[in-house]
Order: structure tokens, then C-alpha cells, then sequence
């Protein structure tokens, strides 16, 4: 198999791994576990389910690293078209990884705050939950913030894969409308977390670019030249 089979394989087989992670992380536990503007309810339910935390606290670290490999993945397939735009594409995610770990921090802070009071004994049941939650929402609207490197990095993916020659170019135009979904979105965040919800639904059908390219490397891979060098 061509190398640059082989690379598109990898990139296509540990995105598809982010892409299966991502619902159970983004979407599963939060909605399960955190109550908006209930401080005791959300404490009480991480609890209630404190192995289902956990689980989510060490697959979050883990999924970060397998991203991570991703980008480096997708360096090594498209460096070649454009080794400046590829390294750019790296270095923000690069700089998003330490928010992500950041944000596991706050949870494994949450729970420890709520399953051994410590330096917060003075502090009664209720007081304890609303701290913790505090931690909670940080990292809820932390995500804000993440979301501008999610859009960022897929502007110069974007035109990478439009200028690839071995990648379909409508490809690279989703990505890069992706990109700008995801920056325009998390502008909107933290502007006006309020107005929030209905232009995300909007948006969801761009934001699949992602989703696309990972079944494109996946199932189809890349079109190569007849002699491999």
C-alpha cells in the first residue's frame, strides 16, 4: 500500500475513535450529570454516579492524546502540500490541548471536592455542592473558549485538503465553513450565551465537515500516484 494510504488510514481510524468519544463526553454526561442552575441536584447526581465521572474524566485525557495524534497524523499526510499552513494547523491544537486538560482538572477537582471536603470542611453540604458546580460551569463555558481553536484549526485543514490534489476539494470548502461555524459559534458564547442554543442547532449540518473527511480517509483514502516514490 502507498504510504500516503497508509497515513490516510490512520488519520481516518483515530478520528474515527475521537468521533465515537465525542457524543459520550460532549453531550451524554453532561446532559446526565449537570443540572443548569441547581447546584445541589448536579453535586448529588455526580455522586449518585461517581464511577460514570470518573470514566469520563480518564476518557477525556485520553481521547485529548488520541487527537492529538490525529493532527499529527493529518501533519504527516498533508505536509507536503504546504509545510507552513500544515505546522499552523498543529500549533493550534497545540494550544487548545492544555484548556482540554485544563478542563479534566476542574472535574477531578469537582470530585474530590465533593467526595472528601478537606480544606472546604468549614463549608456545609450545600456550600460544597455550589463550589463544586462553580467548577462545573467553568468548564461548561470553558468550552466557549475551545471552540475558537476547533474553527481555527480548520481553515488551514481546510486548504490543505482543497490544495491536496488527492483529497476531493468539496472537502476542504466543508472544512473550512466548519472552521468559521465553529469561531462564529464560540463568539457567540461568549457574547450572548443566552441566544446560544437555537443558532448552534442551525449550524449543526457544517459542523459534520469533520465527520465527513474522517469517513473519507477512512473508507475511501486518498488517490495516489500510480509510482509511489
Amino acid at each position: 500500500m502507498h504510504p500516503l494510504k497508509k497515513t490516510a488510514r490512520l488519520a481516518g481510524f483515530l478520528y474515527l475513535l475521537v468521533v465515537l468519544a465525542g457524543p459520550f463526553l460532549l453531550i451524554y454526561v453532561p446532559n446526565k450529570l449537570f443540572v443548569p442552575d441547581d447546584a445541589l441536584a448536579t453535586a448529588n447526581n455526580i455522586l449518585a454516579h461517581d464511577t460514570l465521572f470518573r470514566v469520563h474524566i480518564v476518557l477525556g485525557i485520553v481521547m485529548e492524546l488520541v487527537f492529538i495524534a490525529v493532527v499529527l497524523t493529518l501533519y504527516r499526510l498533508l505536509k507536503g502540500v504546504n509545510a507552513e499552513l500544515a505546522a499552523v494547523m498543529v500549533i493550534l491544537i497545540l494550544i487548545d490541548a492544555p484548556l482540554a486538560f485544563l478542563s479534566v482538572a476542574n472535574e477531578a477537582g469537582t470530585l474530590a471536592s465533593l467526595q472528601n471536603a478537606g480544606a472546604l470542611s468549614v463549608f456545609d453540604g450545600s456550600q460544597r455542592a455550589a463550589v463544586a458546580t462553580l467548577l462545573v460551569n467553568f468548564d461548561q463555558h470553558g468550552i466557549f473558549v475551545r471552540e475558537v481553536f476547533w474553527g481555527l484549526w480548520l481553515l488551514p485543514l481546510g486548504v490543505l485538503v482543497y490544495r491536496s490534489g488527492f483529497l476531493p476539494r468539496f472537502l476542504g470548502v466543508w472544512l473550512f465553513i466548519n472552521g468559521l461555524g465553529y469561531v462564529a459559534l464560540s463568539l457567540l458564547g461568549l457574547v450572548a450565551p443566552e441566544h446560544y442554543d437555537l443558532p448552534f442547532k442551525i449550524a449543526t449540518p457544517i459542523l459534520f465537515g469533520e465527520v465527513a473527511l474522517m469517513l473519507w480517509l477512512l473508507i475511501v483514502g486518498v488517490r495516489t500516484p500510480a509510482n509511489p516514490s
